[in-house]
C-alpha cells in the first residue's frame, strides 16, 4: 500500500504541472524591492548582535572553511587544507542570490566566465576558451558526467534539478585530470545535491514574472523504513523569449518539466544511492541568415530536448582511512533542433575506487572507469558527420598518494591517471601538490599538472555535405570577414573537414595560492596561474571548388589541425567579511592575460581558440551582500563587473542583482527579485558555433512563495 501512494503522489507531481501568471506583479515588486533596498541601507548603520534565523549566515567563518569538499580528491577534506584552487556555492548562496539556474548560479565563483547567449543558451568556462561548448570545463552532477561528446562540451539546458535540492556547487579552477581525467582540463564543476534524510517533508514552490514567466516545483521526502529515506520532486517552468539587438523577438521561450527520485539506504557500514532524473525541453532559436539560410521568412525554428539518467552508488567504510566506492550510472538524450541539428546520445559509466592507509602518513587512493559513448547524429544539409554512428570507449586508471610530510604542517601529493580513447589512444595526467600549514590560520600550496582534452566527434568525423546539398545552404564559417582573403563582394563559403589525425590538446599548468583567516569574522583566498597550451585546435585552408548553383560561390576545405597554442596567466582574489552577525559581505575578483599563437587567416573566425583572448574578459568583479533586518526580512544584493569583449566590440558592463525575503510564518516564505537592474538590457557574448542571432538580456522582476511543512 505505501509503493501505491508513493507512485501515485510522484505521478500527480510530474503530470500535474501548472504554470502560473501573476497579474500586476511588475509594478508591485518593483515598489516592494525599492523599500526594502532602502530599508537595508538604513539599517547598515547599525550594529545587529543578534543570531540571524538562517543557520548558514549565523556560522563564524572559521565553521565555514571547515566545509568538507570532495571533488579535490574524491574524499572528504577540510576546504582549508587543499592545495587546489576550489571555491563552494552553498545553498544559503544559491537561496540569497535569486538564481533561478545553475549557469546563474557560477557567477558567483572567481575564475568563472558564465555568459547568456539566450533563454537556455549559456557559454560557461574557467580560466578562458570559453564558448557555446566550452571543451576544457568538466561538469558533474553528484559524480555523474554530463559532457556531450559530439561537440565536446556541456549542453546547459539540460543540466537542472529542484534548486533547493542542490547541498553546494564545489568549483575547481586549474587541471583536475588527475582525478577526473580527460577534458578536466581548465576546472571542474562537481554540482552535489542533498541526501534523501535532509529534504524530508513537503516543498512547495510557485512564482512568475516578467522573463520567468511562471513556475512550480514539489518536493516529497519520507522514509521506506529507519535506515531507507526518499525524495520524490517535480518541476516546471516557462520563461520569455530574449530580443535581438533591434528589439525583435529571437522565438527562444523555453519550456520545461522535470522530475526525479532519490533513494538512500544505510546498512552497517555500508551505504546505498540509487538516483534518477527525466526531463522535457521545448526550445527556440533564430539564425543568422548570412549563415544559414532556412525556409523560414523569420529563419527561426522550434525543436525540443527529452532524457534520463539513473545512478546507483555504493560506499563501504572499513575504517576511519579506509572505504571502497562503487558507482554506475546511464544516460540518454534525443535533441533535435531541424534542420540544423539532431541527435542521440547515451552513456555509460563504471566507477570504482579503494583508499587505504599506509603507516599513518600515506593516504593512497587508486581506482578505474570504464565509459561508453554511444551517439547518433541525423546528416542534413548544414552539419554531416560520417559514420553517423559511432561509439567510443574510455578505460581509465588511477593512483593518488596525499603523504603527510609533517604532521599539522606539510602536506604533499603525488598522482597520475592514465587513459585509453579511441581518438588518440593513450594519456598520461599526472600532478603534483604541496600544502604548508604553519597554523590554523594560514596555508600557502602550489601545483603543477597536466591534463588533456580529447577530439570531439564533430572535430573528427566532420564531413562537408553533398555537392547538391552545398548548393542549397551556406555553410557555417564565412570568411568574408577576413582582411585580405577575399571581397566580400565575391562570396564563398566554407567546407568543414574533421580529421582522424587531429590530436589531444595539451596543457602544463603551474599553480600558487595562499589562504589567510583574519579572524572568525574575515578571510581571504588568492590563487595565481600560468597555463601553457600546446597542440591546441587551428583550421587551415585546404583546395577551392566552385558552386554549380546559382549565384557561384567559391567553396573552400577548411582542415583541422594541432598547430596553435597560448600562454595564459592571471589570479583570482576572493574575500569573505562578517561585520556582525547579520550582516556578511562576500567579493572576488579574477583577472587573466592570454596570448594565442596561431594561423593568421584563421584567428578571425575561431573565437574559442585562436581568438579567445578577445573573447575572454580581462576583469570581472563580484560583490554581494546578504542583510537580516530581522528574523523574518532579509535583503540580498549582488554587484557585478564584467569588462569588453573586444572580439564581438561589446562594452564591459555592471548590472546587479537584488532579492527581498520576507517570513510571515516559520514554514512560509515571500520573495521578490529583480535581475540585471542597472540596465534596460545588455549583451554578453555571441554564440560562437551555431550561429545564433545575437541577443540581449534584459532587466526582469519576478516573485514567488515557498512552503514547506
Amino acid at each position: 500500500m505505501r509503493k501505491m501512494k508513493i507512485s501515485e503522489y510522484f505521478a500527480q507531481l510530474f503530470f500535474r504541472i501548472r504554470f502560473i501568471k501573476l497579474i500586476g506583479l511588475r509594478t508591485l515588486a518593483v515598489k516592494f524591492l525599492a523599500i526594502a533596498i532602502l530599508a537595508d541601507l538604513t539599517h547598515m548603520a547599525v550594529a545587529q548582535n543578534n543570531a540571524a534565523d538562517n543557520q548558514l549566515l549565523g556560522l563564524s567563518l572559521e565553521e565555514l572553511m571547515d566545509i568538507k569538499v570532495t571533488t579535490v580528491s574524491r574524499r572528504p577534506q577540510k576546504l582549508s587544507e587543499v592545495a587546489s584552487a576550489v571555491f563552494v556555492i552553498t545553498q544559503d548562496d544559491i537561496r540569497r542570490s535569486g538564481a533561478t539556474n545553475i549557469p546563474d548560479a557560477l557567477r558567483m565563483a572567481p575564475g568563472v566566465q558564465v555568459d547568456r547567449l539566450g533563454t537556455d543558451k549559456w557559454a560557461v568556462s574557467i580560466r578562458g576558451f570559453t564558448g557555446r561548448f566550452a571543451n576544457k570545463l568538466q561538469v558533474l552532477i553528484d559524480g555523474r558526467s554530463v559532457y556531450n561528446p559530439i561537440f565536446s562540451g556541456t549542453m546547459w539546458e539540460q543540466q537542472d534539478t529542484l534548486m533547493e535540492d542542490i547541498e553546494r556547487i564545489e568549483v575547481i579552477r586549474g587541471p583536475a585530470a588527475t582525478v577526473w581525467g580527460i577534458n578536466a582540463v581548465n576546472g571542474v564543476i562537481n554540482i552535489i545535491t542533498k541526501k534523501a534524510a535532509d529534504t524530508q517533508g513537503t516543498l512547495l514552490t510557485a512564482g512568475g514574472g516578467s522573463f520567468e514567466r511562471g513556475f512550480v516545483g514539489a518536493r516529497y521526502g519520507s522514509k521506506l523504513n529507519e535506515d531507507t529515506p526518499f525524495r520524490v520532486y517535480a518541476k516546471g517552468f516557462t520563461r520569455n523569449h530574449t530580443n535581438t539587438l533591434s528589439g525583435a523577438s529571437t522565438d527562444d521561450q523555453w519550456h520545461s518539466a522535470r522530475g526525479g527520485f532519490r533513494i538512500d539506504h544505510h546498512r552497517g557500514n555500508d551505504r546505498f544511492t540509487l538516483q534518477g532524473d527525466i526531463f522535457a525541453n521545448a526550445i527556440g532559436d533564430t539564425y543568422d541568415k548570412s549563415v544559414i539560410n532556412l525556409p523560414s521568412l523569420a529563419n527561426n525554428a522550434r525543436g525540443q530536448n527529452e532524457g534520463g539518467n539513473i545512478r546507483f552508488r555504493w560506499d563501504r567504510t572499513l575504517s576511519e582511512q579506509s572505504s571502497i566506492m562503487f558507482q554506475t550510472y546511464y544516460d540518454r538524450v534525443r535533441y533535435q533542433m531541424s534542420p540544423i541539428v539532431n541527435f542521440d546520445t547515451e552513456s555509460f559509466d563504471v566507477d570504482a575506487q579503494h583508499r587505504f592507509s599506509v603507516q599513518d602518513w600515506h593516504d593512497i587512493t587508486w581506482g578505474g572507469n570504464y565509459r561508453l559513448y554511444n551517439s547518433k547524429f541525423f546528416n542534413n544539409s548544414f552539419v554531416s558527420l560520417t559514420p553517423e554512428v559511432r561509439t567510443n570507449h574510455v578505460y581509465s586508471g588511477f593512483i593518488r598518494d596525499d603523504m603527510t610530510l609533517i604532521p599539522n604542517l606539510l602536506y604533499f601529493n603525488l598522482g597520475t591517471r592514465i587513459d585509453h580513447n579511441d581518438f588518440t589512444g593513450l594519456e598520461i595526467q599526472p600532478s603534483a601538490r604541496l600544502a604548508w600549514t604553519p597554523n590554523a590560520e594560514n596555508t600557502l600550496w602550489l601545483s603543477v599538472s597536466r591534463a588533456v582534452r580529447t577530439p570531439s566527434r564533430a572535430e573528427n568525423d566532420a564531413a562537408p555535405p553533398s555537392q547538391a546539398e552545398n548548393d542549397a545552404a551556406l555553410g557555417f564559417l564565412q570568411f568574408s570577414n577576413v582582411p585580405g582573403l577575399l571581397s566580400p563582394l565575391f562570396p564563398f563559403k566554407a567546407a568543414f573537414h574533421g580529421s582522424h589525425t587531429f590530436q589531444s590538446e595539451k596543457l602544463l599548468a603551474y599553480e600558487l595560492g595562499y589562504r589567510h583567516r583574519f579572524s572568525p569574522q574575515a578571510s581571504v583566498d588568492i590563487a595565481g596561474f600560468v597555463n601553457d597550451y600546446s597542440e591546441l585546435r587551428d583550421f587551415s585552408l585546404g583546395g577551392f571548388s566552385i558552386s554549380t548553383g546559382l549565384p557561384r560561390q567559391i567553396i573552400a576545405s577548411v582542415l583541422t589541425n594541432n598547430s596553435a597554442a597560448a600562454l595564459t596567466y592571471g589570479f583570482e582574489l576572493s574575500g569573505d567579511w562578517k561585520p556582525t552577525q547579520k550582516w556578511r559581505l562576500q567579493g572576488n575578483y579574477s583577472f587573466i592575460d592570454m596570448r594565442i599563437s596561431s594561423n593568421s587567416l584563421t584567428k578571425n573566425f575561431d573565437p574559442s581558440v585562436s581568438g579567445a583572448d578577445k573573447v575572454t574578459p580581462q576583469h570581472q568583479i563580484s560583490l554581494r551582500s546578504n542583510y537580516d533586518l530581522s528574523d523574518k526580512l532579509d535583503v540580498n544584493l549582488w554587484l557585478r563587473y564584467v569588462s569588453n569583449i573586444a572580439y564581438y566590440n561589446l562594452p564591459g558592463y555592471v548590472t546587479t542583482d537584488a532579492k527581498v525575503s520576507y517570513r510571515p510564518a516559520k514554514n512560509i516564505e515571500l520573495y521578490v527579485v529583480g535581475q540585471n537592474l542597472f540596465s534596460p538590457n545588455h549583451q554578453e557574448l555571441v554564440s560562437d558555433f551555431i550561429p545564433s542571432i545575437p541577443a540581449v538580456i534584459s532587466r526582469g522582476v519576478y516573485g514567488g512563495i515557498q512552503a514547506r511543512f
